[in-house]
């Protein structure tokens, strides 16, 4: 089939979809609502900043020539929580002025399916499309839970993009039900399956017998290690939690080494560890290569998740799949996937006691782990491996431009 994705080129989500589809023999086109770099076989790169996306602020890396490093974006970083409430109120003002250039786009392309990884912004610049192109949208675990009440426009064109929206997919059944609520038509195919659109079990295998020199000597010897890989996504996670537990159990297992991926030269997470006293304890590192994160997970005790907005992240299926103990904010998403006490730990979201308490019973049982990894790669094998998941999509996308070819003039427009 001929793709059209709309989606962050930069996210490590997008490039497993785009690969995956390209491993099935479809071509695929690209529209980037981030600058990004071209990615391998792509037919066609665009990009359309929508919603200021231009100016977002990344992560720096090791390396201090990185374009990360520039002042501004690391202002803008530093006031990500505050500007996500401009971004509500203002973003969707943006997406007529992107209009013109993506219909253009989509009309020279021709594609069989168009699919938007997230719906602010991709899947509400998505929904311009004429209806003779079927549109699958894929549900991010706070598009509905927490942008959708940013703002009444947000809300308002949720609601549009669902009701345009010919195939819908989801990584949690929640979302599934919550988009009925907002505009989606329940005869109207629908699909859970993993955000990143399956783990890559091979891979993760390999990934272990891997020795990244870089983060060996970066990462203390003898030290027992707590992942958090979630970075820093205000509104969505209680990172403040995070570090407040983290000092918590510092205290009681000074040998204790939390790392965290993605929030290397962050001045909110650098705060958080100086106010928590944890200078000896953390390891802020920059977004890592996926082989390099999957090493990390198999040498790591705990893997923590502090979300109050989410679906299944994808980084905590790939922690599973490591046999990482994954301890997780109690949400419904979540619940979809671990049984407290069985296969992992959740915690209230807001409780940085009761973090500390499920990580330091993770450290004082350390059999624990080796009990729910067991369980945790069976579930992967089951719900989430790549090639069966692939699969499940590649049949998606023909049924739903079956689908609407059978709805015709019942289709609905929103512009």
């Amino acid at each position: 089939m001929n793709l059209l994705f709309i989606a962050d080129g930069r996210s490590p989500t997008a490039q497993s979809w785009i690969a995956n589809m390209q491993k099935d023999g479809h071509k695929v086109a690209l529209i980037s609502t981030y600058p990004c770099t071209e990615l391998p076989g792509l037919t066609e790169l665009h990009i359309l900043p929508v919603a200021f996306s231009g100016l977002a602020a990344r992560p720096t890396g090791v390396n201090p020539g990185n374009e990360d490093n520039k002042p501004a974006r690391r202002i803008i970083g530093s006031l990500r929580s505050n500007l996500l409430g401009v971004r509500h109120g203002l973003g969707p003002l943006t997406l007529p002025f992107f209009r013109k250039k993506y219909l253009k786009i989509v009309n020279r392309i021709g594609p069989e399916v168009i699919h938007a990884l997230r719906i602010p912004f991709e899947g509400m610049l998505a929904r311009y499309a004429e209806g003779r192109y079927p549109l699958v949208v894929s549900i991010w675990g706070n598009d509905l839970t927490l942008h959708a009440n940013g703002s009444y426009r947000m809300g308002l064109i949720t609601q549009q993009t669902l009701k345009r929206t010919d195939g819908l997919m989801a990584d949690a059944g929640r979302d599934i039900r919550l988009a009925k609520n907002w505009g989606f038509d329940h005869n109207r195919p629908n699909l859970v399956v993993p955000g990143c659109g399956g783990i890559d079990l091979e891979k993760i295998e390999v990934s272990r017998t891997l020795s990244p020199k870089y983060l060996l000597e970066l990462i203390p010897p003898n030290r027992r290690l707590i992942v958090n890989p979630r970075g820093l996504r205000p509104g969505s996670l209680r990172t403040d939690v995070f570090f407040g537990a983290a000092g918590i159990v510092a205290a009681r297992h000074p040998d204790v080494c939390f790392v965290c991926p993605a929030m290397a030269g962050q001045p909110n997470a650098i705060q958080m560890v100086k106010s928590n006293k944890l200078e000896h304890n953390v390891i802020l590192l920059p977004i890592l290569d996926q082989m390099d994160l999957w090493w990390l997970y198999t040498r790591a005790e705990a893997v923590v998740s502090p979300g109050v907005h989410d679906g299944i992240p994808n980084s905590l299926l790939e922690a599973l799949a490591c046999g990482c103990y994954p301890v997780a904010g109690d949400i419904e998403s979540i619940r979809e996937w671990i049984t407290p006490g069985i296969n992992g730990l959740l915690y209230p979201p807001s409780d940085t006691n009761a973090l500390a308490e499920s990580l330091l019973l993770i450290l004082d049982n350390p059999d624990r782990r080796f009990e729910a990894a067991r369980c945790n790669l069976k579930l992967i094998h089951e719900r989430a491996n790549q090639i069966t998941v692939r699969k499940k999509v590649s049949d998606f996308y023909q049924l739903v431009a079956g689908h609407y070819t059978s709805l015709g003039d019942q289709i609905s427009h929103y512009r």
